[in-house]
């Protein structure tokens, strides 16, 4: 069976962001938050069952479970500031063992990247695969196209092995710092993207969310939101250019 439908979406967002509070809920097109394009590019090619939403308990995010009950996708609601435990509880309420983490802020996400990512991996050989660019972890830097494979039971040990908040926020972080605890598959990136470090496509900040805005308006016409026709979008217009600092 492929990976393809075996595999399961976990979709990590809150509106408790520091440096742009309720980015998840800014308008980003046709009155659409990045949450819906998200959830929507996802649908295009997975099941709903496939594709849940892991956001808190906290009560402002009353409003993400609505998005992902619009769309008609499961939710799971749990710790805010423990991401680590919301994965794994998220993970053990679905009983869900394969899962790629995907974060709501990367309305970017490039699926045929992801795709290739997904059947490239072996099960039974692989705790964790995600693309390297430059010899980071793609999670780390700020592209935007990329999500990131990771086993429950990997995730289980990371949490046995560690109470320190770095980890507990940033979910997969302890597993590539200690490469020897895990089995870990790392697929090289397109040269283009390497080539190309001056992109940046997560959207921490107000001048994120309105330049990654004006790109999508830009090529989402003629359905032309992958990675290639991005960066060849960006190298036209130097103004979108953003520092890409390699760090979570």
């Amino acid at each position: 069976m492929s990976n393809l439908k075996t595999i399961c979406f976990i979709i990590q967002a809150r509106t408790g962001s520091t440096r742009l509070p309720d980015k998840m809920l800014l308008p980003f097109y046709n009155q659409k938050i990045i949450l819906d394009l998200i959830i929507e590019k996802l649908l295009e090619r997975f099941m709903p069952q496939q594709i849940i939403l892991a956001t808190t308990t906290n009560s402002k995010d009353d409003l993400l479970e609505q998005v992902a009950i619009k769309h008609r996708i499961p939710f799971f609601r749990g710790d805010e500031n423990n991401v680590l435990k919301r994965f794994v509880d998220c993970a053990d309420a679905n009983h869900v063992k394969h899962l790629i983490r995907v974060c709501a802020d990367n309305p970017f996400l490039d699926l045929d990247l992801l795709c290739e990512l997904i059947e490239s991996i072996d099960y039974d050989k692989v705790d964790y695969a995600s693309y390297c660019i430059n010899e980071t972890p793609s999670i780390k830097t700020h592209f935007g196209f990329f999500a990131e494979y990771v086993s429950l039971e990997a995730l289980k040990k990371v949490q046995s092995n560690t109470n320190d908040v770095l980890y507990l926020e940033h979910v997969t972080n302890f597993i590539y710092a200690n490469p020897s605890m895990f089995k870990i598959y790392w697929k090289h990136v397109p040269s283009l993207i390497t080539e190309n470090i001056g992109v940046r496509l997560t959207v921490d900040t107000i001048e994120d969310f309105e330049a990654c805005k004006l790109i999508y308006k830009s090529l989402i016409y003629n359905q032309q939101l992958n990675y290639l026709n991005i960066i060849n979008y960006i190298n036209l217009h130097a103004s979108l250019k953003r520092t890409n600092d390699f760090s979570n």
